[in-house]
């Protein structure tokens, strides 16, 4: 728990790169589609080179108006051309993980969890057979669920070691509806990865670690039998420092 990785989008690196350098911070590496619009594999053998203490690197997909599970089958093939660029670029970096935003909506897709579900396996299918020749794990990240049965379903439909849960501690705190114990108890044997951050469920801040009103007692202490990789999602160099100290303290504890 004390090495944490730190999610950094890769349009930022070059504004952190001294402050990165400095702590030798493993790294989450955010690529959004305009960066994907832009990058070539010189670019990306370029970052290897200024990273020269060898991090451990998870990776993060392009979110916007990406969606897996989408009916419409143009759409969610543009989303399976997006992601596959990602997997492109996985090939030269060789990260543990690439993290994936799962896409549900309730509303959106007017309560019928199939509906989305059926469609996300056609995606996730298409694409997990390569993530799993190259060796990394694909985890589905939690954003507006409010509960976990969309997830949990998915993880059951699809029974890969080399696809999981990336739980975000900000984004449940948000939008949840649901007590924290259950969300664990349904999805604690498919979680490979944490996002940490805080909020005081009023707006997804990304607050550091104990500066909201997520239970990390219940969290850590729960999940302290796992082998996780545990990201701090700060949006300052100071609340990451902060949330790593944090991080610190409950190792000691846990």
């Amino acid at each position: 728990m004390v090495n944490p990785h730190f999610h950094i989008p890769y349009y930022a690196i070059g504004d952190y790169l001294q402050f990165i350098r400095k702590y030798s911070l493993n790294l989450e590496l955010y690529f959004c589609s305009n960066s994907l619009d832009m990058i070539k594999n010189d670019d990306i053998i370029r970052l290897q080179e200024k990273l020269d203490y060898h991090p451990s690197l998870t990776m993060h997909a392009p979110f916007m108006d990406m969606s897996p599970g989408a009916v419409d089958s143009k759409v969610r093939a543009i989303t399976i051309e997006r992601f596959s660029h990602i997997l492109d670029i996985a090939e030269i970096l060789k990260p543990k993980v690439i993290v994936f935003h799962s896409g549900y909506e309730k509303w959106k897709y007017a309560l019928k969890i199939d509906l989305w579900l059926q469609n996300s396996l056609i995606t996730w299918k298409h694409l997990l057979p390569r993530a799993q020749e190259m060796g990394f794990k694909i985890a589905i990240e939690n954003i507006f669920e409010d509960d976990p049965t969309n997830l949990r379903l998915l993880m059951e439909q699809l029974g890969s070691q080399y696809f999981g849960i990336c739980f975000d501690t900000g984004h449940f705190n948000l939008f949840s509806q649901t007590p924290l114990e259950r969300w664990l108890r349904q999805l604690k044997s498919y979680i490979i990865e944490l996002h940490l951050h805080d909020n005081n469920r009023n707006a997804d801040t990304h607050n550091a670690i104990g500066d909201g009103t997520f239970d990390f007692d219940i969290l850590f202490s729960t999940l302290n039998d796992k082998n996780l990789i545990y990201t701090i999602e700060a949006h300052t160099p100071e609340d990451a420092l902060k949330s790593l100290e944090k991080l610190r303290v409950y190792s000691l504890s846990t």
